[in-house]
């Protein structure tokens, strides 16, 4: 059966698109920790993240890095942390989070934002890529 990160990356389920290539796609989070949350995600579906080939993996990680920068300029924080938890969705994926505190990294605290404010937020990041 697909994870919810394959729907995504098929098209049965809509998301709030950044960025993708052939490899990789990356979304914003629709439960957010914090404004900007995102997802980046090898558009193969892998269980766990150390599961992932050698090249793919470092793909990956470039791919969040050049997310996290664009991210970093479009939402005001400190800066961008990265969390790998791995146990909500058996797809491997990166979060990328704005961080101004500790809190936001807890995935305990969450926001709500529009339908507006998230397409909004995806322009921005992408102007900034």
């Amino acid at each position: 059966m697909s994870s919810i990160f394959t729907k995504i990356v098929n098209g049965e389920i809509p998301c709030y698109k950044i960025a993708e290539d052939e490899n990789f796609l990356a979304f914003l989070d629709v439960n957010p920790n914090a404004k900007g949350h995102t997802l980046c995600i090898p558009k193969q579906e892998i269980n766990k993240i150390f599961d992932i080939e050698d090249e793919l993996y470092l793909g990956l990680m470039l791919f969040s890095k050049k997310i996290a920068v664009a991210l970093e300029k479009s939402v005001p924080c400190k800066r961008i942390g990265m969390a790998v938890i791995g146990l909500e969705v058996p797809h491997a994926h990166v979060h990328l989070i704005p961080l101004n505190e500790m809190d936001e990294m807890r995935f305990q605290n969450k926001i709500s934002l529009s339908k507006e404010e998230f397409e909004e937020l995806v322009k921005k990041i992408q102007s900034n890529m």
